[in-house]
This record gives C-alpha cells, structure tokens and sequence, in this order.
C-alpha cells in the first residue's frame, strides 16, 4: 500500500494554499510583541499617554499648571500617597487669621486705649509690632504655625520641596505681612490686597507675603 496521501487529503505541501487560513492569528496591533501603534492601547492594557499617576499626581487640570511632586491637587479622587499635602484653600486661611485676630485682639485693644486717642499713628506702629513678633515668633518656634493655623491644622512650607522654610524666608514673609499694617490707609489697603491675591494666583494660591517668603500654607492630611 502506498504510503503517499491522496491528492486534496491531509496537510498540503504548500502552506500558502491551506484551505483552512493561517493557524495563528493576526496581531491587530502589529508584529507579535512589538508595540501597540500609537494611540492604540494592546489588549488588557492601558496607553502610556493614559496611564495614571504614578507616586504624587504632578498636575492640576484645572489650572493647565504643574504643581510641585510633593503636592496633591485639590479634589483629586485618588488615594493621596504618604508624605503629600495639599493647599491650603482660602476659607480655611481666612478662618485660621480669624483665630489669629482674636488672639491679637487684647494687645490691639491694649494700644489703642494708650496711644489711639492723642496719636493713632503711633498706636498703628506698635500694632505693627506686635504682629510681627507674634508671626515670626510662631513661625521660629511653633512649627511654622500661628495659632489659628494650628487650630485649622495649617503649616507655612518651602515653596520648592516642602520643607521648612529657612528662617530668613520666615522673616521676609512675616515682615511683608505685618510691617505695612503701620502705614494707616495705605497699608490697609495693601494688607487687603495682599490677603486677597491668593484668590487669582493660580496654581500655587500664594499671597503677596508668601511670594516674599518664597513659601506654601498647606493643609495638614
């Protein structure tokens, strides 16, 4: 009996004439263990360009804007990795300088009843003083922290890695926010001026002093 298959029976000398189409199947996204074309995620996979955050989110969408690695954006629905802090938002830096003009209330009043009535310049001056000692004592030995900011669990950083501050940058910052308080009209102008910028100062939420100081107010987590 021959042992040669009849013709049309088993497999066929030529693979390019399989009836039956190639065995393997085709890799829509090219060559078998190439890459995936671009834009193009390979199966059970994720593109690059897609791919979330790894570590601390580095950008805030919002404001088109990188935010430092050590920050989280505000609203970021994703777990916040240890270590990471996020900005302090307006209300929460308004509520601890509410706590902070209570506490500097009682030598506020103290001065006035001294100096307000014969010579409010001079009163100004001192209160001026005065703030600026209790800021840049709490800021030197309390932690970069006032007591409202301690109550609003905030914290005065290094802009550039989230330290603390070198004390010079403390000083700058605490000078810029309280000397201009002697200056009567004029300074009351700028002090408002100053506390309000971080409203348009995008993405970091600075105000003039923090500028100064080179510095954050985040939110303790």
């Amino acid at each position: 009996m021959s042992t040669d298959d009849p013709t049309g029976h088993g497999r066929p000398t030529d693979p390019g004439q399989n009836p039956y189409g190639s065995t393997a199947k085709e890799n829509p996204y090219g060559e078998p263990g190439g890459p995936a074309p671009s834009g193009q995620a390979p199966p059970g996979g994720v593109p690059h360009a897609r791919q979330p955050f790894e570590g601390t989110p580095q950008g805030d969408g919002r404001y088109g804007s990188p935010l430092p690695r050590w920050l989280t954006p505000r609203g970021y629905g994703g777990p916040v990795p240890p270590g990471s802090r996020t900005l302090a938002s307006f209300g929460e830096r308004f509520l601890a300088r509410l706590v902070d003009f209570a506490v500097l209330l009682v030598p506020s009043v103290v001065l006035f009843v001294l100096f307000g009535g014969r010579t409010p310049g001079l009163a100004s001056l001192a209160m001026a003083v005065v703030t600026l000692g209790y800021e840049i004592g709490m800021m030197l030995a309390a932690g970069q922290q006032t007591v409202g900011k301690k109550v609003m669990r905030l914290r005065v950083v290094e802009a550039d890695d989230g330290g603390r501050p070198a004390d010079g940058r403390l000083w700058a910052r605490s000078a810029v926010y309280a000397v201009p308080q002697s200056l009567s009209t004029v300074g009351a102008f700028f002090s408002l001026l100053d506390d309000l910028w971080q409203l348009w100062d995008k993405p970091l939420q600075q105000c003039i002093h923090d500028k100064a100081g080179r510095t954050l107010v985040v939110k303790e987590h």
